[in-house]
């Protein structure tokens, strides 16, 4: 690989190989419609909790990215996932029972660009395949962030809707299917905005600010 300043180039570009994305009955509504895997109307995937509704959509969206990527668990290298719970614990509760070399992250909006990233680097320094994978729900990260739903408290109106979903990509060293030929790794930086509900004007600066 070749970095040159914030951008990894690739000698040898991974191939994305497969990938799936599952929503729920809102973002089934949308535009983007078309373009899931699948709409779940029941967005407590007959769970307990919507913590576990996450974990049991993201499952689901890893084994659709494997099966469209004729991949067994087996002959995978490493799994990189997260989401917006505390210690990822929806990737953890996904993926317990698949057996893969696990490497969790954590870069909220970003996390699946930033597995996308790191995954991709892997099998340019040597992995064969790898699974990116991340996951959120919008009542679990209410409750994770701002006031649990039960709490009924008004929502003004900057707040954004987190989206209840999951997506997961399957990139490997040779295949058929999107290679990705570069990646860029952005920084952190603080562009001053305190209101916690408008994670759009926080978000928003800090795109326009990336450069190769």
């Amino acid at each position: 690989m070749n970095i040159k300043g914030k951008t990894v180039f690739f000698e040898n570009p991974p191939i994305v190989i497969g990938s799936a994305g599952v929503c729920g009955k809102k973002e089934g509504e949308g535009p983007l419609a078309g373009d899931f895997d699948a709409i779940f109307e029941d967005t407590t995937m007959g769970q307990q909790s919507y913590e576990l509704a996450e974990s049991a959509m993201l499952h689901d969206a890893i084994i659709r990215a494997l099966t469209n990527a004729k991949v067994s668990p087996s002959d995978v290298d490493f799994i990189l996932s997260g989401d917006l719970l505390d210690q990822c614990m929806g990737s953890a509760f996904a993926i317990k029972d698949l057996e893969i070399p696990s490497v969790g992250l954590y870069g909220a909006c970003s996390t699946m660009a930033l597995s996308m990233c790191v995954g991709s680097m892997l099998v340019e320094g040597g992995a064969n395949c790898v699974v990116a994978a991340t996951s959120s729900h919008f009542c679990s990260s209410e409750r994770q962030f701002r006031f649990p739903l039960e709490y009924g408290g008004q929502r003004p109106p900057s707040a954004q809707w987190t989206v209840t979903g999951a997506g997961s990509a399957v990139i490997a060293k040779m295949g058929e299917g999107v290679k990705i030929k570069a990646v860029s790794i952005g920084t952190i930086c603080d562009m001053g905005i305190t209101d916690a509900n408008n994670m759009g004007a926080a978000m928003a600066p800090v795109d326009g600010r990336i450069r190769p």
